[in-house]
């Protein structure tokens, strides 16, 4: 599976809006262009859809996710307190994850984004240890969780 492959994700975006179907696609295709050589790793969960980008196929090497919601979606950095957010547009409270809200394509803040993805990829980089582990551009399909709670 790759980029090219949006069979299952498509799948599991079909209870979402088409607005909202779209600026995920959108937002997906500009990550896979970013980093191609990277692993898109699928979770359908009970309360959304959310998938990132991982050197392996490892949740904990994840930099950046994308979680759908019924009216937008979370850009997300999976270790986002260990990288610089000197504008201070990252939402989140906790340990770990920070996030920003998209809701419409001109949101994305690209240029500041493409900074971020790069200091999060480096740290997630930094996070193998074993570089056998390293694969290159596939779609994995992690988990479907068997109940949903979905828009509509």
């Amino acid at each position: 599976m790759s980029k090219e492959d949006t069979r299952d994700l498509k799948k599991f975006l079909r209870p979402y809006s088409k607005e909202v179907q779209e600026l995920t696609l959108w937002l997906r295709e500009y990550i896979w262009d970013l980093y191609p050589r990277c692993n898109e790793l699928i979770y359908d969960n009970y309360n959304a859809v959310a998938f990132g980008w991982s050197p392996t196929d490892r949740l904990p090497h994840t930099f950046c996710s994308i979680a759908v919601m019924p009216r937008y979606i979370h850009l997300g950095f999976y270790w986002g307190t260990q990288i610089a957010d000197p504008e201070k547009k990252l939402l989140g409270k906790g340990n770990q994850y920070r996030y920003i809200i998209i809701k419409e394509q001109g949101d994305l803040p690209k240029t500041y984004i493409k900074k971020l993805l790069k200091e999060a990829y480096a740290n997630s980089m930094a996070k193998v240890k074993d570089k056998i582990q390293i694969q290159h551009g596939m779609t994995i399909v992690k988990s479907i969780s068997p109940v949903k709670k979905r828009p509509g």
